[in-house]
Protein backbone atom coordinates (compact mmCIF):
# COMPACT_ATOMS: atom_id res chain seq x y z
CA UNK A 1 0.00 0.00 0.00
CA UNK A 2 1.11 3.53 -0.72
CA UNK A 3 2.29 5.23 2.51
CA UNK A 4 0.93 8.56 3.66
CA UNK A 5 4.41 10.05 3.92
CA UNK A 6 7.83 9.51 2.39
CA UNK A 7 10.64 10.95 4.47
CA UNK A 8 13.64 11.84 2.31
CA UNK A 9 16.94 11.89 4.20
CA UNK A 10 20.10 12.88 2.31
CA UNK A 11 23.12 11.52 4.16
CA UNK A 12 26.77 12.42 3.77
CA UNK A 13 29.18 11.31 6.50
CA UNK A 14 26.32 11.37 9.00
CA UNK A 15 27.14 8.28 11.05
CA UNK A 16 26.87 10.19 14.35
CA UNK A 17 23.25 11.25 13.84
CA UNK A 18 21.67 9.26 11.00
CA UNK A 19 20.15 6.49 13.13
CA UNK A 20 18.51 9.07 15.38
CA UNK A 21 16.97 10.84 12.38
CA UNK A 22 15.65 7.57 10.91
CA UNK A 23 14.18 6.46 14.23
CA UNK A 24 12.37 9.77 14.68
CA UNK A 25 10.86 9.46 11.20
CA UNK A 26 9.73 5.90 11.88
CA UNK A 27 8.20 7.05 15.17
CA UNK A 28 5.43 9.08 13.53
CA UNK A 29 1.96 8.38 14.90
CA UNK A 30 -1.33 8.51 13.02
CA UNK A 31 0.23 8.14 9.55
CA UNK A 32 1.92 5.42 7.54
CA UNK A 33 5.56 6.14 6.73
CA UNK A 34 8.39 5.05 4.50
CA UNK A 35 11.90 6.44 4.84
CA UNK A 36 14.12 6.94 1.80
CA UNK A 37 17.77 7.39 2.78
CA UNK A 38 20.06 8.61 0.01
CA UNK A 39 23.73 8.07 0.75
CA UNK A 40 25.76 10.70 -1.10
CA UNK A 41 29.02 8.71 -1.36
CA UNK A 42 29.79 8.88 2.36
CA UNK A 43 33.24 7.80 3.49
CA UNK A 44 32.07 6.78 6.97
CA UNK A 45 29.49 4.19 8.15
CA UNK A 46 26.40 6.13 7.02
CA UNK A 47 25.47 3.63 4.31
CA UNK A 48 25.89 0.63 6.63
CA UNK A 49 23.79 2.31 9.32
CA UNK A 50 20.96 2.97 6.86
CA UNK A 51 21.11 -0.60 5.56
CA UNK A 52 20.89 -1.97 9.11
CA UNK A 53 17.22 -0.95 9.38
CA UNK A 54 14.40 -3.27 8.21
CA UNK A 55 13.93 -3.03 4.45
CA UNK A 56 10.11 -3.04 4.76
CA UNK A 57 10.13 0.57 5.93
CA UNK A 58 13.55 1.84 4.89
CA UNK A 59 14.71 2.10 1.32
CA UNK A 60 18.34 3.00 0.74
CA UNK A 61 19.65 4.66 -2.40
CA UNK A 62 23.46 4.63 -2.72
CA UNK A 63 24.63 7.22 -5.23
CA UNK A 64 27.56 6.35 -7.48
CA UNK A 65 28.98 9.89 -7.29
CA UNK A 66 28.57 12.77 -4.87
CA UNK A 67 25.73 15.03 -6.04
CA UNK A 68 25.45 17.40 -3.09
CA UNK A 69 22.34 18.05 -1.00
CA UNK A 70 20.14 19.00 -3.95
CA UNK A 71 21.12 16.01 -6.04
CA UNK A 72 20.70 13.58 -3.16
CA UNK A 73 17.25 14.93 -2.41
CA UNK A 74 16.27 14.69 -6.07
CA UNK A 75 17.23 11.02 -6.01
CA UNK A 76 15.04 10.64 -2.93
CA UNK A 77 12.11 12.39 -4.62
CA UNK A 78 12.36 10.01 -7.58
CA UNK A 79 12.30 7.00 -5.25
CA UNK A 80 9.49 8.24 -2.96
CA UNK A 81 6.04 6.63 -3.13
CA UNK A 82 4.12 8.46 -0.38
CA UNK A 83 1.23 10.87 -0.87
CA UNK A 84 3.28 13.49 0.94
CA UNK A 85 7.00 14.23 0.92
CA UNK A 86 8.87 15.35 4.05
CA UNK A 87 12.55 16.27 3.87
CA UNK A 88 14.50 15.53 7.06
CA UNK A 89 18.13 16.52 7.47
CA UNK A 90 20.33 13.67 8.66
CA UNK A 91 21.26 15.51 11.87
CA UNK A 92 17.73 16.59 12.84
CA UNK A 93 14.64 14.92 14.27
CA UNK A 94 10.86 15.33 14.24
CA UNK A 95 8.21 15.10 16.95
CA UNK A 96 5.98 11.97 16.76
CA UNK A 97 2.76 13.81 15.91
CA UNK A 98 4.27 16.24 13.39
CA UNK A 99 3.13 14.74 10.12
CA UNK A 100 -0.38 13.84 11.28
CA UNK A 101 -0.97 17.44 12.38
CA UNK A 102 0.49 18.99 9.23
CA UNK A 103 -1.33 16.71 6.79
CA UNK A 104 -4.63 17.24 8.59
CA UNK A 105 -4.25 21.01 8.42
CA UNK A 106 -3.20 20.96 4.76
CA UNK A 107 -5.96 18.63 3.59
CA UNK A 108 -8.67 20.56 5.46
CA UNK A 109 -7.55 23.72 3.64
CA UNK A 110 -7.01 22.05 0.27
CA UNK A 111 -3.34 23.09 0.40
CA UNK A 112 -0.42 21.36 -1.30
CA UNK A 113 2.27 22.54 1.14
CA UNK A 114 2.52 22.87 4.91
CA UNK A 115 5.15 24.37 7.20
CA UNK A 116 5.44 24.44 10.97
CA UNK A 117 7.42 26.02 13.77
CA UNK A 118 10.83 24.64 14.73
CA UNK A 119 12.44 23.68 18.01
CA UNK A 120 16.11 24.70 18.13
CA UNK A 121 17.95 22.10 20.21
CA UNK A 122 21.32 22.94 21.73
CA UNK A 123 22.73 19.43 22.08
CA UNK A 124 25.32 20.24 24.73
CA UNK A 125 22.66 21.49 27.15
CA UNK A 126 19.86 19.19 26.05
CA UNK A 127 17.29 21.93 25.64
CA UNK A 128 16.54 24.79 23.33
CA UNK A 129 14.08 27.37 22.17
CA UNK A 130 11.34 27.73 19.61
CA UNK A 131 12.66 29.37 16.45
CA UNK A 132 9.71 31.63 15.67
CA UNK A 133 7.47 33.48 18.12
CA UNK A 134 4.06 31.76 18.42
CA UNK A 135 2.39 35.16 17.97
CA UNK A 136 3.96 35.45 14.52
CA UNK A 137 2.40 32.22 13.30
CA UNK A 138 -0.93 33.04 14.94
CA UNK A 139 -1.12 35.97 12.49
CA UNK A 140 0.02 33.86 9.55
CA UNK A 141 -2.43 31.07 8.71
CA UNK A 142 -0.98 30.79 5.20
CA UNK A 143 2.49 31.57 3.85
CA UNK A 144 2.52 33.56 0.62
CA UNK A 145 5.38 33.86 -1.85
CA UNK A 146 5.90 37.51 -0.85
CA UNK A 147 6.02 36.53 2.84
CA UNK A 148 8.60 33.86 2.13
CA UNK A 149 10.88 35.94 -0.09
CA UNK A 150 10.62 38.93 2.25
CA UNK A 151 11.79 36.84 5.20
CA UNK A 152 14.90 35.62 3.38
CA UNK A 153 17.05 38.74 3.58
CA UNK A 154 20.72 38.38 4.40
CA UNK A 155 21.84 39.70 7.81
CA UNK A 156 18.24 40.41 8.87
CA UNK A 157 17.83 38.62 12.20
CA UNK A 158 19.07 35.23 13.38
CA UNK A 159 16.53 32.98 11.66
CA UNK A 160 14.23 33.33 8.69
CA UNK A 161 11.59 31.26 6.92
CA UNK A 162 14.30 29.59 4.85
CA UNK A 163 14.89 27.32 7.85
CA UNK A 164 11.39 25.88 7.54
CA UNK A 165 11.12 22.26 6.46
CA UNK A 166 7.92 22.07 4.40
CA UNK A 167 5.99 18.98 3.49
CA UNK A 168 4.72 18.76 -0.08
CA UNK A 169 1.95 16.82 -1.75
CA UNK A 170 3.87 14.49 -4.05
CA UNK A 171 1.34 14.82 -6.87
CA UNK A 172 1.89 18.59 -6.87
CA UNK A 173 5.67 18.12 -7.06
CA UNK A 174 5.39 15.73 -9.98
CA UNK A 175 2.70 17.71 -11.85
CA UNK A 176 4.93 20.79 -11.72
CA UNK A 177 8.23 18.95 -12.36
CA UNK A 178 9.75 20.43 -9.21
CA UNK A 179 13.30 19.41 -8.38
CA UNK A 180 16.15 20.87 -6.32
CA UNK A 181 18.82 22.96 -8.03
CA UNK A 182 21.85 20.67 -7.99
CA UNK A 183 24.23 23.55 -8.71
CA UNK A 184 23.48 25.16 -5.36
CA UNK A 185 25.34 23.97 -2.27
CA UNK A 186 23.69 26.66 -0.12
CA UNK A 187 20.13 27.87 -0.59
CA UNK A 188 18.67 24.93 -2.51
CA UNK A 189 15.80 24.62 0.00
CA UNK A 190 14.87 28.27 -0.53
CA UNK A 191 14.58 28.01 -4.31
CA UNK A 192 12.56 24.79 -4.10
CA UNK A 193 9.89 26.24 -1.80
CA UNK A 194 9.84 29.58 -3.62
CA UNK A 195 9.28 27.74 -6.90
CA UNK A 196 6.46 25.67 -5.41
CA UNK A 197 4.73 28.82 -4.14
CA UNK A 198 5.27 30.60 -7.47
CA UNK A 199 3.62 27.69 -9.28
CA UNK A 200 0.45 28.22 -7.26
CA UNK A 201 1.00 25.95 -4.30
CA UNK A 202 -1.00 26.94 -1.23
CA UNK A 203 1.01 26.69 1.98
CA UNK A 204 -0.69 26.44 5.37
CA UNK A 205 1.12 27.16 8.62
CA UNK A 206 0.97 24.80 11.60
CA UNK A 207 1.88 27.06 14.56
CA UNK A 208 3.16 24.33 16.87
CA UNK A 209 6.76 23.15 16.49
CA UNK A 210 7.22 19.70 15.00
CA UNK A 211 10.71 19.83 13.50
CA UNK A 212 13.81 19.80 15.73
CA UNK A 213 16.84 21.65 14.39
CA UNK A 214 19.90 20.33 16.25
CA UNK A 215 22.96 22.51 16.86
CA UNK A 216 26.17 20.75 17.80
CA UNK A 217 28.58 23.02 19.62
CA UNK A 218 32.15 22.78 18.39
CA UNK A 219 31.33 22.09 14.77
CA UNK A 220 33.63 23.67 12.22
CA UNK A 221 31.99 26.73 10.72
CA UNK A 222 31.20 26.67 7.02
CA UNK A 223 33.55 28.93 5.05
CA UNK A 224 31.28 31.33 3.21
CA UNK A 225 32.74 32.81 0.05
CA UNK A 226 31.68 35.24 -2.63
CA UNK A 227 30.95 32.44 -5.10
CA UNK A 228 28.28 31.01 -2.76
CA UNK A 229 26.37 34.29 -2.89
CA UNK A 230 26.96 34.67 -6.62
CA UNK A 231 25.42 31.22 -7.13
CA UNK A 232 22.39 32.28 -5.07
CA UNK A 233 22.04 35.47 -7.13
CA UNK A 234 22.19 33.43 -10.35
CA UNK A 235 19.56 31.00 -9.04
CA UNK A 236 17.33 33.92 -8.04
CA UNK A 237 17.70 35.42 -11.52
CA UNK A 238 16.60 32.11 -13.07
CA UNK A 239 13.69 31.98 -10.64
CA UNK A 240 12.49 35.49 -11.59
CA UNK A 241 12.86 34.69 -15.29
CA UNK A 242 10.90 31.44 -15.04
CA UNK A 243 7.97 32.60 -12.87
CA UNK A 244 5.41 35.37 -12.94
CA UNK A 245 5.49 37.27 -9.65
CA UNK A 246 2.81 39.58 -8.32
CA UNK A 247 3.67 43.10 -7.18
CA UNK A 248 4.26 42.12 -3.54
CA UNK A 249 6.57 39.25 -4.51
CA UNK A 250 8.49 41.47 -6.97
CA UNK A 251 9.02 44.08 -4.25
CA UNK A 252 10.23 41.42 -1.80
CA UNK A 253 12.53 39.97 -4.46
CA UNK A 254 14.07 43.39 -5.10
CA UNK A 255 14.89 43.72 -1.39
CA UNK A 256 16.36 40.22 -1.32
CA UNK A 257 18.50 40.89 -4.39
CA UNK A 258 19.90 44.07 -2.81
CA UNK A 259 20.71 42.19 0.38
CA UNK A 260 22.53 39.45 -1.54
CA UNK A 261 24.56 41.97 -3.53
CA UNK A 262 25.49 43.74 -0.29
CA UNK A 263 26.52 40.39 1.17
CA UNK A 264 28.70 39.57 -1.84
CA UNK A 265 30.41 42.94 -1.56
CA UNK A 266 30.91 42.50 2.17
CA UNK A 267 32.53 39.08 1.68
CA UNK A 268 34.77 40.54 -1.03
CA UNK A 269 35.89 43.33 1.32
CA UNK A 270 36.59 40.79 4.09
CA UNK A 271 38.60 38.60 1.71
CA UNK A 272 40.73 41.53 0.56
CA UNK A 273 41.29 42.71 4.14
CA UNK A 274 42.43 39.22 5.17
CA UNK A 275 44.85 39.24 2.24
CA UNK A 276 46.07 42.71 3.34
CA UNK A 277 45.02 44.13 -0.01
CA UNK A 278 43.63 47.46 1.12
CA UNK A 279 43.33 48.91 -2.39
CA UNK A 280 41.08 46.09 -3.61
CA UNK A 281 39.09 46.23 -0.36
CA UNK A 282 38.47 49.93 -0.89
CA UNK A 283 37.45 49.31 -4.49
CA UNK A 284 34.93 46.63 -3.50
CA UNK A 285 33.51 48.90 -0.82
CA UNK A 286 33.16 51.83 -3.19
CA UNK A 287 31.30 49.71 -5.73
CA UNK A 288 28.75 48.73 -3.07
CA UNK A 289 28.90 51.32 -0.25
CA UNK A 290 25.95 49.82 1.66
CA UNK A 291 28.12 46.78 2.39
CA UNK A 292 30.27 48.93 4.68
CA UNK A 293 27.55 49.07 7.33
CA UNK A 294 28.19 45.40 8.05
CA UNK A 295 31.72 46.27 9.20
CA UNK A 296 30.33 48.07 12.25
CA UNK A 297 30.35 44.83 14.23
CA UNK A 298 33.26 42.37 14.50
CA UNK A 299 33.79 40.50 11.24
CA UNK A 300 33.57 37.05 12.86
CA UNK A 301 30.24 37.94 14.45
CA UNK A 302 28.90 39.27 11.17
CA UNK A 303 29.99 36.14 9.29
CA UNK A 304 28.21 33.91 11.82
CA UNK A 305 25.06 35.98 11.42
CA UNK A 306 25.42 35.76 7.66
CA UNK A 307 25.64 31.97 7.85
CA UNK A 308 22.50 31.82 9.98
CA UNK A 309 20.61 34.20 7.68
CA UNK A 310 21.05 31.90 4.67
CA UNK A 311 20.53 28.68 6.63
CA UNK A 312 24.07 27.41 6.13
CA UNK A 313 24.91 24.31 8.16
CA UNK A 314 28.30 23.71 9.77
CA UNK A 315 30.58 21.79 7.43
CA UNK A 316 30.43 18.48 9.26
CA UNK A 317 26.61 18.44 9.16
CA UNK A 318 26.01 19.09 5.48
CA UNK A 319 25.52 16.72 2.61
Amino acid sequence: MRPDVSFVIAAYNAEATLARAIQSALGQSGVTVEVVVVDDCSTDRSLAIAQSFPSERIRVVALEKNRGPGGARNAGLSAARGRWIAVLDSDDTVHPDRLARMILRAEKAGAQIAVDNIDVVQETVGRGTTMFAPALFARLPELTLADFIGSNLVFEGSFNFGYMKPIFERRFIEDNALRYDEMLRIGEDYIFLASALAKGGRCVVEPRPGYCYHIRTGSISRVLEVHHVEAMLAADADFVRDHRLDAAARSAQARRTRSLKDAAAFLAVVRHLKNRNLLNAAGAALRRPMALRHLRMPIATRLRRFARSIGARPLDQSA
